[in-house]
Formats: structure tokens, C-alpha cells, sequence
């Protein structure tokens, strides 16, 4: 295939995106231990707009929340929520769209996929003060990604079909591990991580282990809904309409451990947690 050719598929796939692009806002909730359970107490939709506000992650002090908001110049940038000002920062401004915000264990860089001038996907680490980028990785066609360690990334790679790779850093080693992946795979410590594969009906969920190179089937769930996060606490966690679940090795079932649906949520597409687990975040796709 032609690189004329992947710059105009892949340009062409940009502007879909833009084009179908939901109307989100991200939430924040406090998070409540009792005895008996956890509850969720004083909902804030800290975007509070009509447009796309998705993609939310933690600072490692818990202090801010990085997202990803499109305003009128149509451009994917990076914005964060100080939850101690409760103002609002924009950390981006570039020709680049930038998506997937996480900070590196030394807070010195955000990890993205930038979507570059000439339509390459490739993750990008860019300065956490000053939203300039300083360094990538040469893999294109990223689509999602996350770092099992410092030396090893798992992604999304945009192929026909859509499939989940690795690569090393140190090695320069880049390897299939599978297709129809959902965009949600999480590490579940250095060498393992829990990925999830769709059909027409289901998600099934797999752990796999790179010391013994192997996939196990974990959970699946009769819907085709690709948001999922691995938690230390509470295991595998998925969303699913105003509801995150959460899978009960013991049992093998599923069980609901939040509904939103009474503070008016209408639909979770992306949640996740801070490192000390007192807040909670979800995006309501409106």
C-alpha cells in the first residue's frame, strides 16, 4: 500500500472521527467507605459544556485531572482540572491533535497519541509543564495504548482488522498478540495485563502473562461495550449504561458496583479512579 494512499485513509478517518464526534462531559465524584459499602457523594460535571470533554486521567498526587477537550478551533488538545482551585488549564495548544493524556510515573511527561501534520498516530510524550512534545515512539497507527512498564508498550494498532501489539523500547521488538481487541487493555502488574476481544454480541476478557506467554479467558459480558480498567482493589471493572460492574472472581459474576443513573448520568463511556482511591471520574456521553 502506498504512503499517498495510508495519509488519505488516514486523513479521511480523521475527519469521520471529527465529523461523529460525541457530546461529553466529565464528572467527578467523591468516594465514601463505610463499613458495609462505598458510596458516592458530590457529583460535579466539571466540563459543563456542550462539546467533546473525554479521555480524563489522574495526576499521581491525585491534584489535577488531564483531559481531552475539542473547543471552536476544532483542534484535540489537553486541558486540566485543578481540584484544589477548581480551575481549569489548558496545557495544549499545537496544530497536532493530541488524545490519551497519562503521566509518567515521574510526572515529567504526559503519554498521548498525537495525530501528526501528515495523519501518523504515534505516542508522544510531552513536557507536563510546558505542552510542548519532546520526544515518540516511530510506531504509527496507534490507536490506544498503555505502558506495562517503562521498557514495554501494549496498542491498538489501526489495521484491517484492528489488532493489539507490543513493543520494546530497548529491543525495537514489535509483535501481534491478537485482533478485534476493545480499546481497553490495562496492566495488571510488570509482565501481565488484562485485554479484552469482541464479537457481534460479547466482550471476553483475557489475562495474559508474558513469562509464560499465555492467554487465559478471565470474564465476559453480553455487550459489546469496550470500557474497561483493571483496579487493585476491585479487579476488573467495566461501564455499562449508567453502571460500573465489577466481576467477582469467586462468583464468576458480575456485580454492580455503582449506578449513576440518579445524578442524572445518562450513559458511562470512560471512568477511572485516583492513585488513593477518594475520587472517581466518568464520562457521561450525552
Amino acid at each position: 500500500m502506498s504512503k499517498k494512499f495510508n495519509i488519505l485513509v488516514f486523513a479521511l478517518t480523521s475527519y469521520l472521527l471529527r465529523a461523529q464526534l460525541p457530546n461529553t462531559d466529565v464528572w467527578l465524584f467523591k468516594i465514601e467507605k463505610t463499613k458495609t459499602e462505598l458510596k458516592l457523594s458530590d457529583p460535579k460535571n466539571i466540563t459543563s459544556r456542550t462539546g467533546y470533554d473525554n479521555q480524563p486521567s489522574f495526576s499521581n498526587d491525585g491534584k489535577k485531572i488531564y483531559y481531552v477537550s475539542i473547543r471552536e478551533d476544532n483542534q484535540s488538545d489537553f486541558y486540566y482540572y485543578d481540584l484544589g482551585s477548581e480551575k481549569t488549564i489548558q496545557l495544549t495548544k499545537t496544530k497536532e491533535s493530541e488524545y490519551s493524556p497519562v503521566l509518567t510515573a515521574d510526572g515529567k511527561y504526559l503519554n498521548s497519541v498525537v495525530v501528526e501534520s501528515d495523519s501518523a498516530q504515534r505516542i508522544h510524550f510531552i513536557n507536563s509543564l510546558t505542552g510542548v512534545s519532546e520526544k515518540k515512539y516511530e510506531v504509527d497507527s496507534v490507536g490506544y495504548y498503555t505502558f506495562l512498564n517503562s521498557d514495554t508498550v501494549l496498542y491498538y494498532k489501526l489495521t484491517s482488522p484492528h489488532s493489539l501489539r507490543y513493543f520494546v523500547k530497548s529491543t525495537g521488538e514489535d509483535k501481534w498478540l491478537g485482533n478485534d481487541p476493545i480499546r481497553a487493555f490495562k496492566k495488571i502488574n510488570r509482565h501481565a495485563f488484562i485485554y479484552g476481544v469482541k464479537d457481534s454480541v460479547r466482550v471476553t476478557f483475557y489475562k495474559y502473562d508474558f513469562i509464560f506467554q499465555k492467554a487465559e479467558k478471565y470474564a465476559e459480558y453480553n455487550s459489546v461495550s469496550e470500557d474497561a480498567i483493571w483496579h487493585e482493589q476491585h479487579g476488573l471493572l467495566k461501564s455499562e449504561g449508567t453502571k460500573l460492574l465489577r466481576y467477582d472472581e469467586a462468583k464468576k459474576e458480575w456485580q454492580t458496583l455503582f449506578d449513576l443513573s440518579g445524578v442524572g448520568i445518562k450513559k458511562i463511556t470512560r471512568f477511572t479512579f485516583d492513585p488513593k482511591n477518594k475520587y472517581l471520574v466518568v464520562v457521561d456521553n450525552l
